[in-house]
């Protein structure tokens, strides 16, 4: 027999999780490290850096990380360090003085369901805009000390990481995160074992474990369906951000609303109001509905509590951006609800369509979103605007600009997005109750009263910063993809802090135009390569693995960057990331914004990057259309000169170059004997006095209490007080007038109106008598006039009410007193509608007849 040379069994791996043994007085440390207060305070990351600078770096400024990798003999040379253990003392002192205040119970509790969260380049559960969003909102939570958690998941992949082939194409990676050395810890049941939450999926569970991040004084539930107790069809529903097919998605989206609502009951935790920020999260109030309808209350009346303490949040402008489903899809997982909720099948997903009764139309978690949230809003006035006009569909007897569709402007953690320098800087000029009082623009005023070399020297020591990251972070990987070495260094030693450097840093998103810069190559050549004024670009962003538009953009923009006229001019930096992010809306000295009208929601970065003293050059778009100043930063007209879209890109990018040459670069470059511009330091203490103040996630945060929470948390204390009566009254209310609403007729009109109509100036009675079969003063009438705007569409002209004047049984007479005050051409019609001063809005009731006028 011959004998085999290699004969080895396959290896019985088994992970473990080795902890890092603290001394004693390190062992605060730990408690740092496991909450997120770091990740917005310097005087915490210098700390952590101090404690070995080199490992900081290699662990990507993790400090559970850091803990874990410190050697033994290095952890007993910090406890003999003085000055380290002063400032370990120092900032633990800071973070118990902070975590030890108790949150403010007279603002209404809050629960928070988002499909991502942007805190920290540490925890990979975010991929863009809406992340980061949701990840400023909690740490301002935490900072304004209001009741708050939140809801979302932990991706064991998360979002990929950039890297560019060497000819420009982008190559998605996706690296696995190790659970155990994140800042984050396991919620434990009552017994101390891993909580988990049982979610039904069809006719089986997926059990997904919690964990929690402490994000400052919030807690942050995390759900996990990677383990064994799921089958191989189940353990990805939390593997990545946006990823797999539509039936993955529905799978995350049960899991982050029903799956996220299960969360806090086996928590135990109850809150005023649920916050779906994105339609991802519907069917949080689905779980809801389900939970009330079980304490013993009908449909009708368990949605009048659910609506009452729900907001949704769209940061989508256009339908297509939205999720629908098949009705096979959904029914495959969501059949069993209907009866669960007491209706039928039709009646539950006509509650995801703008058409209820029409068959062929998908479901969309915007809708039913929107059908089971008292209020809706967008993220800037813009978009709030857009948003009306988008879900007007949905309230067919209502005009866009009557729906009750609201917003809030995004805003920006001012901690977390304002470099350390501008911080002390801040700190240094202003008030002392700046940081409790960010929206008040007197106080930033002060930044007029700061000298101008200071405010040039904090911008080059910035710029300085960015420049050393970029030839620190890039140097090897560009050595690696991009061939010729000789090459490569002249690309980094032509990195040039005292160049105008312009940042276009984003989602390479078509609509977002990241090509319009490269519409005239000549022109732009001559620009950049002015030896007096040198100017340099700097792109980054990723493109959806699925955008091939989009990643056909950064390969076009990487294969023009390496032309010999545009090396080391034209610059694409990969995997653009939170810590990148930070350099660049700090370093650079221009933000650059170019859209396609109105596409942009809100946008958050260009107001990153007012808090340190960078300028804007954007398309009046988004927040930029509320936020531009003159002389404070450069605006394109958000009007439209062309339909056709490419003679459009075409003058906009004409209007960027004639900017660039005859006003940016020339200020910038008009140095004094100092060696800096006057004028380009005005534009930045006008952008920092005039803008910054009112777009901080302070202000955002305040907004929302005050156009929403409070009167919402109001609301639902009315409603369900004395076993929920007022909840039972009204779905009683709106049954009855839903049962009569059809036999509700018009009896009799007449008008003194003047047989050829109305004449300006001339006052005229309308008259009528409606049959309310008992409803009791439950009908309003008023007339509609409808007048065109020059763009054709129609818009109110003026809503005049009718009052009764006189009640015969069921016959309520109505009389209106009109008068024209413009002569011209209108469109007019009498509205009937249900009317109670208990409902919040028209929309929440949304029965309407029209008569002739």
């Amino acid at each position: 027999m011959k004998i085999k040379a290699d004969y080895t069994s396959a290896p019985q791996w088994k992970e473990l999780a080795v902890k890092s043994n603290l001394p004693e007085e390190l062992k605060c440390l730990d408690e740092l490290a496991h909450n997120m207060w770091w990740a917005w305070n310097y005087e915490a990351r210098e700390m952590w850096r101090s404690l070995d600078e080199e490992l900081y770096e290699e662990v990507n400024h993790n400090p559970v990380l850091l803990l874990e990798r410190l050697s033994y003999q290095r952890k007993e040379e910090i406890v003999q360090d003085k000055q380290i253990m002063k400032d370990v003392k120092n900032v633990y002192k800071l973070f118990r003085k902070y975590m030890d205040v108790k949150p403010n119970t007279k603002r209404p509790s809050v629960a928070y369901f988002c499909m991502e969260y942007g805190l920290n380049q540490v925890l990979k559960i975010y991929s863009g805009g809406l992340g980061m969003l949701a990840g400023d909102y909690l740490k301002e939570a935490s900072d304004s000390n209001v009741d708050m958690c939140a809801v979302g998941f932990l991706y064991r992949f998360g979002y990929f990481t950039q890297s560019l082939s060497m000819d420009g194409q982008q190559i998605a990676n996706y690296e696995a995160q190790n659970f155990n050395s994140l800042p984050i810890e396991r919620q434990l049941d009552a017994e101390g074992n891993p909580l988990v939450v049982d979610v039904p999926y069809m006719n089986y569970q997926v059990h997904a474990y919690v964990w929690r991040v402490n994000v400052g004084r919030i807690s942050l539930y995390l759900l996990d369906t990677d383990n064994d107790m799921n089958s191989e069809f189940d353990k990805p529903i939390t593997h990545a951000l946006y990823g797999g097919d539509w039936e993955n998605r529905l799978k995350q989206e049960i899991l982050l609303g029903i799956g996220g609502m299960l969360t806090l009951k086996k928590l135990g935790i109850k809150k005023d109001i649920y916050h779906c920020n994105e339609g991802h999260a519907a069917l949080c109030n689905l779980q809801r509905l389900c939970d009330y309808i079980r304490e013993g209350l009908s449909f009708n009346e368990a949605i009048e509590l659910v609506r009452a303490s729900g907001l949704y949040t769209c940061h989508t402008p256009v339908p297509a951006g939205h999720d629908y489903f098949d009705e096979g899809l959904f029914g495959k997982y969501m059949g069993g609800y209907p009866e669960q909720l007491g209706i039928s099948w039709d009646e539950f997903i006509g509650m995801g369509r703008t058409n209820p009764e029409d068959k062929n139309e998908k479901f969309s978690m915007s809708t039913f979103a929107i059908n089971t949230c008292q209020e809706v809003n967008g993220v800037s006035k813009l978009h709030g605007w857009v948003s009306q006009k988008m879900f007007a569909p949905i309230w067919k007897g209502y005009f866009p600009e009557e729906n009750h569709v609201g917003y809030v402007t995004n805003g920006v953690h001012f901690p977390s997005w304002a470099a350390s320098e501008w911080r002390q800087l801040y700190a240094k000029h202003f008030d002392k109750n700046h940081m409790s009082d960010q929206s008040n623009e007197k106080i930033w005023h002060a930044i007029y009263n700061v000298d101008d070399e200071e405010i040039w020297a904090t911008r080059m020591a910035l710029k300085k910063k960015l420049t050393e990251y970029i030839r620190s972070k890039f140097r090897e990987n560009w050595l690696k993809n991009q061939g010729d070495p000789s090459r490569v260094l002249s690309l980094l030693e032509k990195i040039n802090p005292n160049a105008l450097m312009i940042g276009f840093c984003r989602r390479f998103a078509t609509y977002k135009r990241a090509h319009l810069l490269f519409t005239d190559l000549d022109r732009l050549s001559k620009i950049v390569n002015n030896p007096e004024r040198p100017v340099q670009f700097l792109f980054a962003g990723k493109a959806h693995p699925a955008d091939g538009a989009g990643q056909g953009l950064i390969k076009k923009i990487y294969e023009i960057s390496q032309r010999p006229e545009f090396l080391g001019k034209i610059i694409f930096l990969e995997d653009y990331d939170f810590r990148l992010a930070r350099r660049l809306v700090s370093g650079v000295d221009i933000w650059m914004n170019t859209p396609t009208r109105p596409l942009e929601a809100s946008g958050t970065s260009g107001e990153k990057a007012e808090m340190n003293g960078v300028v804007n050059l954007s398309v009046l778009d988004g927040w930029w259309l509320e936020g531009y100043r003159e002389g404070a930063g450069w605006a394109l007209t958000e009007k439209r000169t062309y339909q056709n879209q490419g003679y459009q890109d075409q003058l906009d990018a004409a209007t960027i170059y004639g900017l660039l040459e005859n006003e940016i670069v020339p200020l910038y470059y008009d140095r004094n004997e100092k060696g800096f511009s006057e004028g380009w330091i005005k534009v930045i203490k006008n952008s920092i006095a005039t803008i910054a103040p009112h777009y901080t996630m302070k202000r955002q945060l305040d907004n929302y209490y005050d156009k929403f929470y409070n009167k919402e948390a109001k609301r639902f204390k009315e409603l369900s007080e004395n076993d929920n009566r007022l909840a039972k009254e009204i779905a009683f209310w709106k049954e009855t007038v839903a049962e009569r609403w059809d036999a509700v007729n018009v009896v009799s009109k007449e008008s003194d109106m003047p047989e050829e109509g109305p004449v300006s100036g001339v006052p005229y009675t309308l008259r009528f008598v409606v049959d309310e079969q008992g409803l009791d003063d439950a009908i309003g009438l008023e007339l509609v006039t409808v007048k065109n705007t020059k763009d054709g569409e129609e818009r109110i002209g003026a809503i005049r009410p009718f009052e009764v004047v006189k009640k015969e049984g069921n016959l309520y007479t109505f009389e209106a007193k009109l008068q024209s005050s413009h002569a011209g051409s209108f469109k007019a019609a009498v509205r009937m509608f249900p009317k109670n001063d208990k409902l919040p809005h028209r929309q929440d009731f949304a029965y309407v007849k029209w008569f002739e006028y």
